[in-house]
């Protein structure tokens, strides 16, 4: 199982119990004995009666006692073989229950499959009945079978599990509406595992837009905290790019001096401006505010060892005075 996969049913593992007030929780299924028939996950419904202001495809729950879950995210099958196997493992649970319970029980178990969208084969070979913003009776089975269109869903926090599952446009817009409401470690996870766009990726990381928010400058703080302990290459990146960028700078300083000694004072010139650059970007990204008097020294130094090692300090020092020691 990859890592998309495991993203989403911790999602899931993690929101049931919070989103249905207790009345629902995830649980990782037993191996089935029919050599390796392997669901994605149950919902195990223990009061019903506290989903019905939920909505669907919570409220379909009111009469179940335990629902089998499958997973399709953005790239996974969802051809006809797809769902005739997520049909046998919700049989085989079935099996496994009654074998279990003894023949007292006579219930049937329903499954849902969550997907980005309604696959165009199942649309036309079963006809699915639209039963609420992307949700789908799919017969013979009916209300024992949903099929969880994400792309539909309207943008709900207590839609969030099914959400993951969308693809394309709809998870960019997905991940722009969350990311303000999840934490920093769980916005991070779905970056990291979720097959949104690159434009999207970038602006989540980097494009915070500047704000004097407390506390969207807190987020982002502890947004690059978490970041800077789990991804210590993403620091020596920023510290590239700005070593990058002086060193353009430098280079047409020197060009436009017109001789040799000009393009060597240039060079310098530039090796301090990116120095200088990236050791203002990193305190900038830290949220460590420079005092005027801290901002002049870091513009008068011309040494370039010194401006290093106060950017070495930058990485991990708790205020931009402790930084320029």
């Amino acid at each position: 199982m990859g890592q998309p996969d495991q993203f989403a049913k911790r999602t899931f593992a993690e929101e049931t119990e919070r989103i249905t007030g207790g009345a629902a929780r995830w649980e990782d299924p037993p191996e089935i004995r029919l050599e390796k028939v392997q669901c994605d996950g149950f919902l195990v419904i223990s009061r019903p009666d506290r989903l019905a202001h939920l909505p669907a495809p919570w409220s379909e729950t009111r009469t179940c006692d335990e629902v089998v879950v499958e997973l399709k995210l953005a790239g996974d099958h969802v051809d006809r073989l797809a769902a005739e196997r997520a049909l046998l493992r919700r049989q085989a649970r079935q099996v496994q229950r009654a074998e279990e319970q003894g023949p007292s029980w006579m219930g049937e178990e329903p499954i849902w499959i969550v997907a980005p969208h309604l696959p165009v084969w199942l649309e036309q070979a079963r006809k699915p009945v639209r039963f609420a913003p992307g949700c789908y009776r799919v017969e013979p089975l009916g209300h024992l079978f949903l099929w969880i269109a994400a792309n539909e869903l309207p943008l709900r926090d207590d839609l969030v599990p099914f959400l993951v599952a969308r693809s394309g446009r709809a998870l960019d817009e997905f991940a722009r509406w969350v990311a303000s409401r999840r934490s920093p470690q769980w916005v991070l996870g779905m970056l990291r595992y979720l097959a949104m766009s690159t434009s999207v990726r970038k602006e989540l990381l980097w494009g915070f837009e500047k704000t004097d928010d407390p506390e969207i400058m807190a987020r982002d703080q502890e947004i690059f905290e978490v970041l800077l302990e789990a991804r210590p290459q993403l620091m020596k990146r920023v510290l590239e790019e700005g070593r990058l960028e002086g060193r353009r700078e430098g280079h047409l300083e020197g060009r436009r001096e017109g001789h040799l000694e000009g393009r060597r004072e240039g060079h310098l010139e530039g090796r301090l401006i990116e120095a200088r650059k990236a050791l203002r970007r990193v305190l900038a990204r830290r949220q460590l505010e420079l005092s005027p008097e801290d901002d002049a020294r870091i513009e008068a130094c011309g040494d370039l060892a010194t401006i290093e090692r106060w950017l070495d300090h930058a990485v991990t020092a708790t205020s931009a005075s402790e930084a320029l020691q």
